[in-house]
């Protein structure tokens, strides 16, 4: 068994027995290696972020946070380089998640799969995004936790305003982010243009759920489809 490989098995090996945490001796000897092999394969866990943690005392071991982590997915050499490519300049909504799961995803690669992707990713560059990072943490921790977000909005003719709104989703179009939300203020729903807004602050009121194609129904965006890629039938628009 290759290390990448013993990697997988052995995140999956303490999901199965979690919340238990599983001994070094025995994780060893299921795997067929040394417990020094074991401790240094449970290291590069952690450093590529998986929830991977000790437990001290009696019966203790190590022991992964199920929640937290997903099964093993096999991918082709292409496929993980054009990931690996993709992420590694993510210049959108949750980049920051992008650019942790471009390190994980590298860190499992071995060999030609690893330098691969690592060429991919240097022939790919991006200008960079020009909405503020403090900005894009809120819209993206609001769309997650489903609360209220108040934002400073400045529109095309330059004029500031504050608004209360309950996000839907996200749009983009032509190189640009716009948050698609009910505005409160004008009680209706309404894009904001992320490199727009000029402060956002999540609130812990929880917001109304909006159907995002329901909001788009009569915008210039009713036409607006879902990527490929997360759609089985990629042709079908947001809006019938």
């Amino acid at each position: 068994m290759d290390r990448t490989t013993r990697l997988y098995a052995l995140v999956e090996e303490l999901r199965a027995c979690a919340p238990r945490p599983r001994p070094v001796a025995a994780l060893a000897a299921r795997f067929e290696v040394s417990t020094r092999t074991v401790q240094r394969d449970l290291q590069a866990l952690m450093d590529a972020g998986v929830p991977v943690r000790t437990a001290l005392g009696r019966g203790g071991g190590w022991t992964v946070d199920p929640a937290m982590t997903l099964p093993p997915v096999h991918f082709t050499a292409d496929e993980a380089a054009a990931l690996a490519a993709a992420l590694a300049h993510a210049d959108t909504p949750y980049a920051a998640a992008a650019r942790t799961a471009y390190q994980k995803l590298l860190a499992s690669m071995t060999g030609p799969t690893a330098a691969a992707a690592e060429t991919l990713a240097a022939r790919i560059v991006a200008l960079p995004s020009r909405t503020e990072p403090t900005v894009r943490e809120a819209v993206e921790r609001a769309l997650t936790d489903g609360t209220v977000l108040r934002l400073t909005y400045v529109d095309a003719s330059g004029r500031p305003s504050e608004r209360a709104v309950e996000p839907a989703g996200l749009l983009t179009a032509e190189g640009r982010w716009y948050l698609i939300a009910w505005c409160r203020t004008r009680r209706a729903g309404r894009g904001f243009r992320l490199d727009r807004i000029t402060s956002a602050t999540p609130t812990e009121e929880p917001s109304h759920p909006h159907d995002l194609p329901t909001l788009l129904r009569g915008s210039a965006a009713a036409t607006a489809t879902r990527p490929a890629a997360l759609d089985v039938s990629p042709r079908t628009p947001l809006v019938s």
